[in-house]
Parts: structure tokens; C-alpha cells; sequence
């Protein structure tokens, strides 16, 4: 009987070891290669419809840490840096919140977090940031209703991405700056740091 099992569990070894090296043969080889370049695309295709010196629209979203995060919940505790970007698993975005990763020690000294927000649905952005590394602030999920904090803000583009948009509020819950940026470019780390440089000096 055993002999029998082991004849079986080889020829079943032998039918399946074609399939095993074809799914070996076509996994990446780098986190690089998963990522997909949509091109040169419009540099800005929405309009803000909030200001500077305005009340931030305050949202509740899922995050991939399995709580929901709202913005009014760092009202008088933390600075935001609401980091909007177009989509998951595309060049610069991949490039942009792994460097806020590398700079945390710049947001404690200026009692700051960054709320990381795409459209993206919760599993793609677990699966996303898991290849990135550790990302030590809230990635939330825009995902459903489709970009409704992002239209809120004025930073959906036409497509149902985001604009690569950074806005910066205070404590009191008050945007204090905006970039909205050419979507093929990353956004610039000095204008997070003089603009929550600035907001810790009016005190």
C-alpha cells in the first residue's frame, strides 16, 4: 500500500513539475517589474475646491492597518500632511511615500503625520506598500464612494485618479498650504518642511 502511495505521489510530482517551473519561470524578479508605467500624462487635470486659510473637510476613511482614521482626530494633538497620490503600482508614487519613510524623524521633530490617500481598494494597497517596506503612517483607502474626499478637495482628475497633491494643516484643522503638482513629477520634501517649519513658528 505505501509503495503504491509513493508510485502515485511521484507520478503526480512528475505531472505537476512542468507547471511549477512555468509559474517559477514567470514570477518578478524585482519590485521594479510589477510596477506599471502609464506614461506621460496631464500634468493637472482637476480644480481645488478648498483655500488656504479654510476649515479642512473633515472625511473618515479605511486604512490598511485595519482601523478607520479620521481627520478631525488629530485636531489639537498633530500637523497633517494629507499625501494624495494617482494610484498604486505606478513609478513616481512608488518612489514618493517610501521617502517619507526614510524622513520620519523630519515629521516627529515638526509633530506632523502623513495621511497617505489613493483611490486604491484596501488589498491593493496592502499588497502595494507590503513590497515597499514598512510604512510607518496611515495609508487610506479613497476606494469607496469612488474619490469622494479627493472630489471634495478638488484633486479627482477626469480619469478616477488623483491629483499628486500635498495639503498642509495645522493643529486647529486649518489648510495652511497646497501643492498640487505636475502628476509626472515628484513633489518636492522642502515644501513640507518650510511649510510645517512655518506653522511651528507662529506659535
Amino acid at each position: 500500500m505505501i509503495v503504491k502511495l509513493l508510485a502515485v505521489s511521484g507520478l503526480a510530482a512528475l505531472v505537476l513539475l512542468p507547471f511549477a517551473n512555468l509559474l517559477r519561470a514567470e514570477e518578478p524578479e524585482s519590485f521594479s517589474e510589477l510596477i506599471f508605467n502609464p506614461g506621460h500624462l496631464k500634468p493637472v487635470d482637476s480644480e481645488l475646491k478648498v483655500k488656504i486659510g479654510e476649515m479642512a473637510p473633515d472625511f473618515t476613511l479605511p486604512s490598511i492597518q485595519g482601523a478607520k482614521i479620521t481627520l478631525s482626530q488629530y485636531r489639537g494633538r498633530k500637523n497633517i500632511v494629507i499625501s494624495f497620490v494617482p494610484a498604486a503600482w505606478t513609478p513616481i508614487c512608488s518612489d514618493q511615500w517610501p521617502g517619507y519613510v526614510f524622513t520620519r524623524k523630519l515629521f516627529d521633530d515638526q509633530d506632523a503625520v502623513i495621511l497617505g490617500i489613493t483611490v486604491d481598494n484596501i488589498p491593493t494597497l496592502h499588497a502595494w506598500t507590503r513590497q515597499m517596506g514598512e510604512i510607518w503612517f496611515p495609508v487610506l483607502s479613497d476606494f469607496w464612494p469612488h474619490g469622494a474626499v479627493a472630489d471634495t478637495y478638488g484633486v479627482l482628475r477626469s480619469d478616477g485618479t488623483t491629483e499628486r497633491a500635498l495639503i498642509i494643516i495645522d493643529k486647529e484643522g486649518i489648510i495652511r498650504d497646497i501643492l498640487v503638482e505636475d502628476i509626472n513629477v515628484r513633489p518636492p520634501l522642502d515644501f513640507i518642511v518650510q511649510s510645517l517649519t512655518r506653522i511651528n513658528n507662529r506659535k
